[in-house]
C-alpha cells in the first residue's frame, strides 16, 4: 500500500532506531508513598494506548499510524497490515486492548480514524495478532464498527475500548469536531457504543430496537471521551472526557442517558462565550466530578495492585494540559473524597495510563519522542 496525502499505511513505516539503554529512575514524594519512575522505552511517535501481553511484552499503537511491540526497551519493526489511518489532527492510530481469551486466540481490538469519500471517521477493528521470531503482523481484520456519517474536521475522535469479561465491548466516541451531533442519537457521534465481539448488537441495549435511536448507543451527549474503565468498586462503567475551556468530566455512563454536551456544561467556549443553557436541566446528567480550569484528561484506571496498598480502588488519569498524573482519593464505596496531582511538568502530556500485573504504573507521555515511564515503589517508601 502506498501512503497518500493525510493517510499513512503502518507497513512503510522504517523501523525507529531505540536500543536497549540505562533507564534513568528518579524518586518522586506523594501524599502517602514515594513512587520511583523509569523511562523503560522511547522513540515513539506519540503513542496513544498500550496492552501488556501476556509474555510481559508491551503493545503499544501510535498515533502517527503504527503499532509496535516493546521488549526489553526495544521497539519491533511496525506490526504488518495495520489498516490504512487518517493521521491529521488529533486523529492517527489510537486505542488497543486483548479480547478476554487473547492467550488462546490472539484477538486484539484497536480504534483508528478511517479514510473515506466524504471524509474521516472513528472506527473499530479486531484482529489476530501474530509474532513470528521477532516480527509481527495482524491477519483477519475486520472493522466492527465504523461511524455512518464521517466528518472532515480533525479533532474529537475518542476512544478508548473496554473489553468486558462477557466479551462486550463499550467504545467512547467523540463528537467528530460537530458538537450538535452529541444530541442526535440517530447519530454515534458523542456518544459510548456497546457491541458484542462479533460487532453484533446485544439485545439489552437501550436501543436495540433502533427506534428512538441507534441500536449500537449506550449513551449520549458526550464531547471527546479519551478515558474509560470498567469500575470493579461500583460494577459500572466509568469515562473522563474533554470538555471545552473548563469543563472536563469524570462521568458514569448509563443506559440510555444523557450527559448534556453541549446543551449543559461546565466549561466556556474558547472564545469565552457561553455553550448551551448552563450547567444543569431537566433530562441530563450531572458529572461525578468534574474539572476548571481543564486539565485535559486521557487514560484512565482503577488501581488495583498489591504495589501501592495506599491507592487501592483509586481512579488514576493521564493529564495532557498540566503534564501530570491525578488521583482520585475514593472511600470503599467509590465515593471521591479528594484529588492529587503528581509528577506535574516531569515527563509532558500523559496520554494513557495502565496497571501491570504486578502493580506497577505505566505511562504513555504525548511527544514526538513519545516514552513508556514505568512508576513502582521506590525503596525508601
Amino acid at each position: 500500500m502506498k501512503p497518500i496525502s493525510g493517510l499513512v499505511s503502518a507497513i512503510t513505516f522504517p523501523l525507529l532506531l531505540a536500543l536497549p539503554f540505562a533507564a534513568h529512575a528518579k524518586d518522586f514524594k506523594t501524599e502517602a508513598v514515594t513512587v520511583r519512575a523509569e523511562t523503560i522505552a522511547k522513540g515513539l511517535g506519540h503513542p496513544w494506548g498500550l496492552a501488556f501481553l501476556p509474555d510481559g511484552a508491551l503493545l503499544v499503537t501510535e498515533r502517527d499510524g503504527a503499532m509496535r511491540i516493546v521488549t526489553d526497551g526495544k521497539l519491533s519493526k511496525p506490526v504488518a497490515n495495520v489498516p490504512d489511518v487518517v493521521v491529521k489532527g488529533e486523529g492517527g492510530l489510537l486505542d488497543v486492548a486483548l479480547a478476554p481469551d487473547f492467550a488462546k486466540s490472539g484477538t486484539i481490538y484497536f480504534t483508528y480514524t478511517q479514510p473515506g469519500t466524504t471524509g474521516v471517521a472513528t472506527a473499530l477493528a479486531r484482529a489476530k495478532l501474530v509474532r513470528d521470531q521477532g516480527s509481527a503482523a495482524l491477519e483477519d481484520v475486520t472493522v466492527l464498527l465504523s461511524l455512518k456519517k464521517r466528518t472532515t474536521r480533525n479533532q474529537h475522535f475518542g476512544s478508548r475500548i473496554v473489553v468486558m469479561p462477557d466479551g462486550k465491548l463499550f467504545v467512547t466516541i467523540g463528537d467528530q469536531g460537530d458538537r450538535d451531533r452529541a444530541q442526535d442519537f440517530k447519530d454515534e457521534a458523542g456518544s459510548v457504543l456497546r457491541i458484542n465481539s462479533d460487532g453484533s448488537i446485544p439485545a439489552d441495549n437501550p436501543f436495540a430496537d433502533g427506534k428512538k435511536g441507534l441500536a449500537d448507543i449506550w449513551s449520549k451527549g458526550h464531547r471527546n471521551p479519551q478515558g474509560a474503565v470498567w469500575d470493579p468498586v461500583t460494577k459500572s462503567l466509568l469515562t473522563i472526557e474533554h470538555g471545552a475551556m473548563g469543563g472536563d468530566e469524570l462521568n458514569r455512563p448509563e443506559a440510555g442517558k444523557n450527559y448534556g454536551w453541549p446543551v449543559i456544561t461546565y466549561g466556556k467556549d474558547y472564545s469565552g462565550a457561553k455553550i448551551g443553557i448552563g450547567t444543569a436541566a431537566k433530562g441530563y446528567e450531572q458529572p461525578l466530578y468534574y474539572w476548571d480550569p481543564s486539565i485535559a484528561p486521557s487514560g484512565l484506571v482503577v488501581y488495583e495492585g498489591a504495589m501501592f496498598p495506599e491507592w487501592q480502588g483509586d481512579l488514576l488519569a493521564g493529564a495532557l494540559k498540566f503534564e501530570m498524573l491525578v488521583r482520585l482519593d475514593r472511600d470503599d464505596k467509590g465515593t471521591i473524597k479528594s484529588e492529587e496531582r503528581m509528577l506535574k511538568g516531569e515527563f509532558g502530556r500523559i496520554r494513557d495510563v495502565r496497571v501491570a500485573a504486578d502493580g506497577s504504573i505505566y505511562l504513555l507521555t504525548d511527544e514526538d519522542d513519545g516514552k513508556i515511564i514505568r512508576l513502582s515503589r521506590a525503596k525508601s517508601s
